[in-house]
């Protein structure tokens, strides 16, 4: 046996031996990846992926018959016409895209709120009309890139049960169109031409996939400078009443003495922690009639314009006009409420109801919107199509009413003895709720508290 003892610096053959192997196998690896790598970029080169994608564009934004008729027919075999149309089209992506050419664009929009719990979706409670519109956008592919850079903005941030037929909304949307500003370094992508011809029919487009109570009016392109919350001019509001034995003089006196720049906070629901200035101009007040008649009773409407409205604010002034035109308050009520020194906190009263309130209009200096005939006419008859359901509704009503079983003369004084009209109570003598300063003084006490306290 021998004693000989090994320098353990001396290198292990066998160790080196195995190193080189790995060093080897290493080599032969980064060979076939470059290889690999190589055919891969061949392909790409080669890809037609970009023209399965316009195909499929053409067929969603172009062929306006076919997923109409895929719409129109649930119960048939045409309702999976859409579906079948993206099948047949592999490797189709219906998710955001980002390497389109895109526009900014406003969007005119109609709604009957009666289902929606408001037109915002930040409140998480759906539906809401603008969860339903970017659910549209996404059908139709239409969005461009992440809905942060978007640029959305919306005029008027209407309330639960609360119809439009003038709402408007700016967002950038995928173009059709594209050339560019050059001197943009957005320039590949966004389009600044004021051209309309060969755009895509946002108005169609959009329309064959919302629920028949969300109509886009028409479109209109817009500077990426344009805000449909801030550039607007005016709001102006309708409120539907029926004629009923109103006293029409004294709410037209009334009414005017809204004229102007006031504070507005006793026609409001305060909201202290993010508003501080209730002053508010209103540049237009009229009570006009309708056609519509029932039973021998003609429907009217308020029409109030001005340059923005606070929380609440027309559906508090009504409720007001009512009384008095009811006769439960004098005109002069108006001038009190007004008068935010001699009045500064608010008489509890409950404000008008939601459904009669429409955003009937939202002025823009130099935005006129423009809708495809195809898609006007598209329009028009819906919008009739439905004037015709809730006509159909209403008889079915009036019928049930028709049929209802006489009262007899014993049933009828009987309701006369246990239904009381309930007594009103002056505005001016009733409960009044905290003041701005009440409030502002509450809301800063609880902020020192907390910070006391940390």
């Amino acid at each position: 046996m021998s004693n000989e003892v090994r320098d353990p610096l001396l290198p292990d053959r066998n160790l080196i031996s195995s190193l080189q192997s790995l060093v080897d196998s290493l080599q032969n690896r980064v060979k076939e990846l470059e290889e690999e790598n190589a055919k891969l970029s061949s392909r790409l080169s080669s890809c037609c992926c970009h023209k399965i994608e316009e195909a499929f564009d053409r067929v969603v934004v172009d062929c306006n018959g076919l997923l109409a008729e895929g719409r129109e027919s649930k119960t048939g075999g045409k309702a999976t016409t859409k579906k079948k149309v993206v099948e047949k089209i592999s490797g189709s992506n219906t998710r955001t895209i980002n390497h389109h050419c895109k526009r900014y664009v406003a969007l005119k929009i109609m709604y009957f709120g009666k289902r929606f719990y408001g037109f915002a979706s930040e409140a998480q409670m759906d539906p809401t009309i603008e969860s339903e519109i970017f659910s549209a956008f996404e059908k139709t592919r239409l969005l461009v890139g992440d809905k942060k850079e978007l640029q959305y903005s919306r005029c008027g941030r209407t309330d639960k049960g609360v119809s439009s037929v003038g709402q408007v909304i700016a967002l950038l949307l995928r173009s059709s169109l594209k050339e560019t500003d050059a001197s943009n370094e957005n320039s590949e992508k966004i389009v600044f031409k004021e051209q309309h011809e060969q755009e895509i029919d946002y108005v169609g487009v959009l329309n064959r996939v919302l629920p028949d109570d969300i109509r886009v009016l028409g479109w209109c392109p817009v500077p990426v400078g344009f805000s449909a919350r801030f550039s607007c001019l005016s709001r102006e509001y309708k409120y539907f009443f029926w004629r009923e034995n109103l006293n029409f003089l004294a709410m037209e006196e009334a009414g005017k003495k809204f004229l102007g720049e006031h504070d507005f906070r006793n026609f409001c629901k305060m909201d202290a922690v993010n508003v501080h200035n209730y002053k508010r101009n209103i540049t237009l007040f009229e009570i006009c009639p309708s056609d519509v008649r029932y039973d021998g009773n003609q429907l009217w409407a308020f029409k109030i314009k001005g340059s923005a409205f606070l929380w609440h604010q027309v559906r508090c002034m009504v409720a007001v006009l009512l009384m008095i035109g009811q006769g439960l308050e004098s005109p002069d009520v108006i001038d009190t409420l007004l008068d935010t020194e001699k009045t500064p906190r608010k008489p509890q009263y409950t404000m008008a109801p939601e459904l009669p309130l429409v955003l009937h209009s939202c002025e823009f200096e130099s935005i006129e919107f423009i809708c495809s005939a195809d898609a006007g006419q598209a329009l028009r008859m819906h919008l009739a199509n439905q004037c015709r359901n809730y006509q159909l509704q209403a008889a079915i009503f009036n019928d049930a009413l028709l049929s209802c079983l006489p009262i007899s003369s014993g049933q009828r004084s009987l309701k006369g003895t246990t239904k009381k009209k309930a007594s009103h109570i002056p505005l001016m003598s009733r409960p009044t709720e905290p003041s701005y300063e009440e409030r502002r003084l509450k809301l800063n006490s609880k902020t020192y508290g907390l910070s006391k306290s940390s």
